[in-house]
């Protein structure tokens, strides 16, 4: 589903402590892309994450995805927003301790009409023998996966992900790309990944950079590097 951001303001503060922390986003990003958003810490990538999600609110600006537009949206409206459109994937996993892997998954599945089969999305995750297990008997890349499968099992056409290998060593981060990228070929979801990672931009489509709350630059790749292939 495409995605638009039309011109987003974002403040901190009031009177003289007021700051503007997103200074008028305007871009796209088109159905079944991945996108990642680059940039220093401060620069505004996971408030406008954040936005794009509803777990924050613009102070101008909208984002429009399908149906919905978030401005002037009540409570119950964004709720119903992220429940419909809208999966989210964080650097530590909130899983739930006391439920098994599948449980943790299933918990998401009630929150729509239409969600992908368990077992099936247990196979796609590499999950499927550790499905009974909880998650402190499973390391942190296997808890990722599952972070992941709790998200995509609403069937989103969208799904966020906030420095999705941030707590991951390099060979278990390089295992979680080549999961998203093989989850946006065969679910085809539009996907927005922050990410410090500079490399990583190299396996979407889409690149935005963002400083001071502005984007400074925005890359269309003609030729992706496949997950399995990135360096650093």
């Amino acid at each position: 589903m495409k995605l638009k951001i039309n011109d987003v303001h974002k403040f901190y503060g009031s009177k003289e402590s007021r700051i503007e922390v997103l200074k008028g986003i305007n871009c796209q990003v088109e159905d079944g892309e991945i996108c990642v958003l680059l940039g220093p810490s401060g620069s505004g990538k996971s408030t406008l994450l954040n936005i794009v999600g509803g777990l924050e609110s613009a102070d101008s600006g909208c984002i429009d995805i399908g149906d919905f537009c978030t401005e002037n949206m009540s409570d119950k409206e964004l709720g119903k927003y992220r429940r419909n459109n809208l999966g989210f994937v964080f650097q530590f996993y909130n899983l739930v301790s006391d439920l098994t892997i599948k449980e943790n998954i299933e918990v998401c599945a009630y929150l729509t009409k239409n969600p992908l089969d368990i077992d099936d999305l247990l196979h796609t995750l590499g999950l499927y023998e550790h499905k009974d297990k909880f998650p402190n008997q499973l390391s942190g890349g296997q808890q990722q996966r599952c972070a992941i499968g709790r998200a995509l099992v609403k069937n989103p056409p969208i799904l966020l992900f906030d420095e999705p290998t941030g707590a991951l060593d390099y060979k278990t981060s390089k295992e979680i790309l080549d999961l998203i990228e093989k989850i946006n070929k065969k679910y085809h979801n539009t996907m927005i990944i922050v990410t410090h990672n500079q490399v990583i931009s190299q396996m979407a489509d889409r690149v935005l950079k963002l400083r001071d709350g502005v984007i400074v630059s925005e890359v269309v790749n003609k030729e992706k590097t496949p997950a399995s292939e990135l360096e650093w």
